[in-house]
């Protein structure tokens, strides 16, 4: 299940015992709609192993801003609090599964 990420609950989520993966995207990011099943999909997939969430850059510019996202799709990986994996733009779901995979 995904989980909408706001300023609120971020810093929680980061520090969780949990990893966890966020998509910064935006309503009319096309690139954002093509891989939104994806990251749904494997937030399923992954359930109770990694939170997956999803963050608006339009709702949640600050933490944007915080992590330099000037592109979406983003998709941020973190470990222990710190990011330790990025990819930029629409990517295959293999590809995808990879990186959650290196999480664990």
């Amino acid at each position: 299940m995904e989980v909408k990420i706001t300023s609120e609950n971020f810093e929680s989520l980061k520090n969780g015992n949990l990893p966890l993966v966020v998509d910064f995207w935006a309503t009319w990011c096309g690139p954002c709609r093509m891989i939104a099943p994806i990251v749904a999909e494997l937030a399923e997939q992954y359930d109770g192993k990694i939170v997956v969430g999803k963050c608006d850059v339009e709702e949640s510019d600050d933490i944007a801003m915080e992590f330099g996202i000037r592109n979406i799709p983003t998709i941020l990986f973190f470990k222990d609090g710190k990011v330790v994996d990025k990819h930029v733009g629409a990517v295959a779901k293999a590809k995808l599964q990879e990186k959650f995979e290196a999480l664990l």
